[in-house]
């Protein structure tokens, strides 16, 4: 499939939908980085296992892995899962896979970013990326879409959420960062993202989630259950230290308009109630390597019930073992009637750095 030069999605009639949306299917990446899964990443595979599970009921699931692991990707996944061989540097896909696009004839076409391990030399994660720079423009092939490649802008899927309707969500704090556009200015990086997704507004939250390392990804932090309709991580505890980022954001985000001058409603979703902290065990699970960031005992992990991933018919939504799990179920079922909520321990992938949106990458429906 070609790489489309000297023009836009804008241009050519194309945007991002809403996670919302109906979708043709999901992609995942199966986890095996010693460096950053524990005991081999034979837990977290596990969880990835019911995840993929999950989602294969409602929608076509597809799960990419390394050669290494491929036989035994395919013995633990159900027969309902398509599983293609593809090498990565890690299990990231909704932050180095391909951005999806249609068109108003149901034409599937794709934004290919830069990735740069969240921050490069800067402050990324692991080193190096490559191959993960690489996974869009192999799911384009497989999907048989066209690509737009940013060879000069760097983005993740995880610091963007739309509404389909022309207003995007994103927070200062990760597209500002010093390691993803240094060389671009506020102004500049929301024109990109216009360009690309076919946005007329950028929402500027200012913080992601506490101690997040992505740099504080809006997935995190706020979702779209709807256009005009958003959900927020929420803690009451002003001794905690997500309190202030949550309160900005909230103040934010009441005070401005969408794209379609729509006052936005946010609901407010709960936080774990207790901070949730890497063992010792889990910490020693990990394997120490210069170049990628260590899990150390008594770490803070950036739990949020808002990393959930939308599909056709269903939500899955991360829980942790929490007196709040109960309450983030009940939320969801009250803002999506017409869904099936899904709730699924995700302590292993938590552990990886991230949650069930993060490892989930939706292909619009197409005609």
């Amino acid at each position: 499939m070609k790489k489309i030069e000297n023009s836009t999605p804008r241009k050519d009639g194309y945007r991002m939908p809403g996670e919302f949306e109906r979708h043709s299917g999901t992609y995942i990446i199966w986890p095996e980085r010693p460096d950053n899964w524990r005991l081999g990443g034979k837990p977290a595979q596990n969880t990835f296992v019911e995840v993929a599970s999950v989602i294969g009921k409602y929608e076509p699931c597809t799960v990419l892995v390394s050669s290494w692991q491929y036989a035994n990707a395919r013995e633990m996944l159900p027969d309902y899962i398509r599983v293609v061989e593809m090498s990565n540097n890690d299990s990231w896909v909704r932050d180095c896979g391909a951005t999806f696009l249609v068109n108003n004839e149901g034409n599937l076409r794709a934004d290919d970013w830069s990735f740069n391990a969240w921050g490069g030399l800067v402050d990324g994660l692991y080193f190096p990326w490559d191959k993960d720079d690489m996974i869009a423009q192999k799911m384009c092939e497989l999907e048989h879409a066209d690509r737009y490649r940013l060879d000069d802008f760097v983005l993740e899927g995880g610091s963007i959420h739309t509404d389909g309707e022309g207003t995007l969500l994103v927070t200062e704090e990760c597209l500002l960062s010093a390691g993803r556009n240094p060389d671009k200015s506020k102004e500049e990086i929301e024109n990109i993202l216009k360009e690309y997704l076919n946005v007329d507004k950028v929402l500027w939250i200012p913080k992601g989630i506490y101690n997040d390392e992505t740099n504080g990804h809006v997935d995190n932090m706020c979702n779209y259950v709807k256009p005009g309709e958003v959900v927020l991580a929420w803690t009451d505890d002003v001794n905690d230290p997500q309190y202030a980022r949550s309160k900005e954001a909230y103040d934010y985000l009441t005070n401005e308009v969408d794209a379609k001058g729509r006052h936005l409603k946010v609901h407010k979703l709960l936080i774990p109630k207790k901070p949730i902290l890497i063992t010792q065990e889990e910490s020693e699970g990990v394997d120490a390597v210069d170049g990628t960031l260590p899990r150390q005992e008594g770490d803070r992990m950036a739990a949020s019930y808002v990393n959930y991933y939308t599909g056709n018919g269903f939500v899955a939504l991360p829980v942790f073992g929490d007196e709040h799990d109960e309450l983030a179920i009940e939320k969801l079922k009250e803002l999506y009637p017409d869904r099936n909520i899904e709730p699924i321990y995700a302590r292993e992938i938590l552990l990886g750095g991230g949650n069930i949106h993060c490892i989930t990458q939706q292909v619009p429906f197409r005609k």
